[in-house]
């Protein structure tokens, strides 16, 4: 960043002429090491527009992975551009402890938004996914008058202190748990069931473990159960549709509450409805959303009923929740999104990316399942399909062999061994084909590497 002074006054400019080599050298001695990045040489971005990056040398990427299902509407998308360039010429910044009416729209068209019957209507806003779930565990103990919480093996929440003591993976956990009372049930990864069953004949039995890990692992008295619709950081593992049906209303039972983690699932992403859990038929008490809230901005949201909301007596803040810029960001987000009818896109187009994946698994070995909802699509690699071996060495290669086909997607599961793919939602269909095309090549390089 450079000053000019010349006529009396500060402009600053951001300097763009680093070199990828320079930025890496300059990341490698000023950003803390336990930062991770894709690929062996790091990628550096520099622009974006619609759904394609470039890197400091101008070379051009499709993005299939959208900052990790966050930049919903594409890179620099101009309209939420002209909006936040006229908010920010108006109020950049109020904390929460003054009220503006950005924050009451943004209130209001998330309530409009929430699965009909729920009742959910009141939001508390903050910065991202982590703060919404944590904001939602503490008020699920608040209004339960309870300590405990359920969540699922191979889910990820975020990196607060809670969600590191609930992480569902060893290498997303830096340290042992901190938090006591969480339990982990077994997830329902229908790929690599936990019980050996065959979905055909499980009688979801993983749902009906929440009787014994209630009877077993707590008091019987839990606070909550939170989970996501889609576990997406597990590798987009897809629940039965039956599977919140069982394990929901034993929860209820034992009087604890439904934390709806919709994180990645929210704002349409998953097809045909606004919010994930629309396909299995259930009530959420708490539901949280960030990621695509905002199409690419800071956000968290957590909503839930008035009942549970007014339980929460003490005083509470956020500095940056609700922001103006933020709100803006999200209300333009959403009035695009309803223009163009997001959800019933992402299923129409989902539909033309699952059909061209299963088509691939048919041609290569190396993939050993398909899976997701709408523009949530994810592949699991195997070295062996009868065995099931996680083909993680091949997962990363296969990455490096998109990126120098000038393609990204994200990769994710227990194993690295899960591809995830999930472009901004205005994608076309000749983008979802050409994706299909690079990824048919390299999972042709994929296979037949040596590892």
């Amino acid at each position: 960043m450079t000053a000019n002074h010349s006529d009396g006054k500060v402009h600053l400019k951001v300097l763009t002429n680093m070199s990828s080599a320079e930025t890496r050298a300059q990341y490698r001695e000023y950003v803390m090491p336990a930062t991770f990045n894709y690929y062996s040489e790091p990628l550096v971005l520099r622009r974006g527009q619609g759904l394609h990056v470039e890197d400091a040398e101008g070379v051009r990427y499709l993005d299939f992975f959208g900052g990790i299902l966050t930049v919903a509407l594409g890179h620099c998308n101009p309209e939420i551009v002209a909006a936040l360039t006229e908010q920010l010429q108006t109020l950049g910044h109020t904390s929460t402890l003054y009220q503006n009416e950005w924050i009451v729209r943004l209130a209001q068209a998330v309530a409009s938004h929430m699965p009909k019957g729920s009742g959910l209507k009141q939001s508390f806003f903050t910065n991202s996914g982590t703060e919404a779930d944590e904001m939602a565990v503490m008020m699920a103990k608040i209004a339960t008058g309870r300590q405990e919480i359920i969540a699922l093996r191979h889910s990820y929440s975020g990196r607060g202190m809670y969600a590191v003591s609930a992480m569902g993976h060893a290498n997303w956990r830096p340290i042992a748990p901190v938090m006591p009372g969480i339990s982990l049930m077994p997830a329902p990864y229908c790929y690599r069931c936990p019980y050996g069953l065959a979905p055909s004949s499980c009688e979801l039995r993983c749902a009906d473990d929440i009787k014994e890990v209630i009877a077993t692992t707590t008091t019987g008295r839990p606070a909550a159960f939170i989970a996501e619709p889609i576990l997406g950081v597990g590798g987009f593992i897809v629940p039965p549709l039956d599977y919140f049906k069982r394990v929901i209303p034993e929860v209820k039972k034992a009087g604890g509450l439904f934390i709806c983690d919709e994180v990645q699932t929210g704002w349409g992403r998953t097809g045909r409805y606004w919010n994930g859990i629309e396909h299995y038929g259930v009530q959420p008490d708490i539901m949280t959303f960030a990621k695509a809230a905002a199409s690419g901005l800071p956000i968290g949201i957590t909503v839930s009923t008035p009942e549970i909301a007014g339980s929460f007596k003490g005083l509470t803040l956020s500095t940056y929740g609700g922001n103006p810029l933020s709100a803006t960001a999200a209300l333009t987000t959403m009035h695009i999104m309803e223009r163009e009818n997001i959800p019933a896109r992402a299923e129409r187009l989902g539909a033309r990316l699952r059909s061209g994946l299963d088509a691939l698994k048919d041609k290569h070995p190396l993939i050993g399942d398909v899976r997701g909802m709408g523009l949530m699509q994810g592949m699991e690699l195997v070295e062996d399909r009868k065995t099931k071996e996680p083909a993680s060495k091949r997962t990363n290669l296969l990455l490096e062999a998109m990126r120098r086909r000038k393609v990204l997607v994200g990769k994710g599961g227990l194993y690295g061994n899960c591809l995830r793919i999930a472009p901004p939602m205005l994608v076309e269909e000749s983008q979802i084909d050409e994706m299909l095309t690079e990824l048919d090549g390299s999972l042709t390089e994929a296979a037949a590497a040596s590892v």
